[in-house]
């Protein structure tokens, strides 16, 4: 596939979730890595033929219900410490954030309407959690102990296998760990996938800014190219997914500052070095789409990543972004993200 690269793309906050935080319309990049593509129709089926849809969704707080009733019991009120509690979830979220089994059924409806054979997951309690939406997958999930984990959810019948948790991206345990999973392990078509929740609070480029936020995310991110390295030198198609916590479209200029600080992360991890590293942020040249008309979010943070070798499977005019009817919006707790997602059709 012909392509032009792209030159210019603490922990869980411990007493507040995150959103999407609000971004600037991201600019057109003058310098394309990939032809834009056409907007499939929310929840579409995939093409024809032996594809593989994958997408991430970040679920907001997804616990199970018991869990959740005793998690609320015990929450931690604004500004105070959660002491040497691992598990715990802030007041607001125990006040606001309980949901119904309405609230389930309308959220497993929209996981049936994306048909995804694989999502990567973010801000969810495990695999009781997840199967309160997914009804008929698999489960690989990090094993940190916090309320909130990165993970993926797959299809039955998928054939895959769990990898090891990607702690280093953690930084000592401040943040959260990537997930990571191989589909068709052992195959000429094997895929190698990593779920990440990058740092919040830094959704704005550059990098190297004035926050704290950005600090911890700008040490994120060259973990976070080493993986990508490894993947590319060793030859796999791969792909990360998930909730980036930053406009990765809406940065230009150099990787580094001056200093040698990272500045422009999209520019930082797409330096393709070593060969095969080029990499395709499927959302490229897409309209952004709300997740329903109350939200007034600009731009893309939840991103889908392909490698150099596995975009070239990439099904044309398959970028997939499902919305919620504005309705189920006001009556249900709905996640604040919605899916962003792609179909592959992997060589046999």
């Amino acid at each position: 596939m012909k392509r032009v690269p792209l030159t210019t793309l603490f922990a869980l906050s411990l007493l507040a979730g995150c959103g999407e935080g609000t971004v600037p319309d991201a600019p057109t990049p003058p310098v394309a890595s990939a032809s834009p593509v056409s907007t499939a129709s929310p929840g579409a089926a995939p093409a024809a033929g032996d594809t593989l849809r994958i997408a991430t969704w970040n679920m907001e707080w997804l616990i199970a219900p018991n869990a959740f009733r005793k998690l609320a019991d015990e929450c931690v009120p604004e500004g105070a410490s959660p002491g040497p509690r691992r598990r715990f979830i802030p007041c607001n979220v125990a006040e606001q954030k309980e949901r119904s089994t309405d609230d389930y059924r309308t959220i497993a409806r929209y996981v049936r309407e994306l048909r995804a054979d694989v999502v990567a997951l973010q801000e969810v309690d495990g695999v009781d959690a997840a199967r309160r939406v997914f009804e008929d997958h698999d489960f690989c999930f990090t094993r940190r102990e916090a309320v909130q984990n990165t993970g993926f959810a797959v299809r039955k019948g998928v054939p895959h296998r769990c990898g090891p948790d990607f702690v280093e991206l953690s930084l000592d345990g401040r943040v959260r760990r990537g997930a990571e999973l191989i589909v068709y392990p052992g195959e000429p078509r094997e895929i190698r996938l990593l779920s990440v929740h990058l740092k919040s609070g830094c959704a704005r480029p550059p990098v190297d800014g004035p926050r704290e936020a950005c600090a911890i995310l700008g040490r994120q991110v060259p973990v976070l190219e080493r993986w990508i390295d490894q993947q590319a030198a060793a030859g796999r198609r791969f792909a990360v997914l998930g909730d980036f916590n930053h406009d990765l479209l809406g940065g230009s200029g150099p990787a580094r500052n001056e200093a040698g600080g990272v500045r422009n992360l999209w520019a930082e991890i797409d330096d393709g070095d070593p060969p095969g590293a080029r990499l395709v942020n499927v959302a490229f040249g897409q309209r952004f789409q709300n997740c329903h008309p109350g939200q007034n979010h600009r731009a893309y943070i939840d991103h889908v990543v392909l490698g150099e070798k596995l975009a070239a499977w990439r099904v044309p005019g398959s970028f997939v972004r499902l919305t919620y009817d504005p309705s189920d919006a006001r009556q249900r707790k709905l996640p604040d993200h919605c899916p962003v997602g792609v179909d592959l059709r992997p060589a046999t």
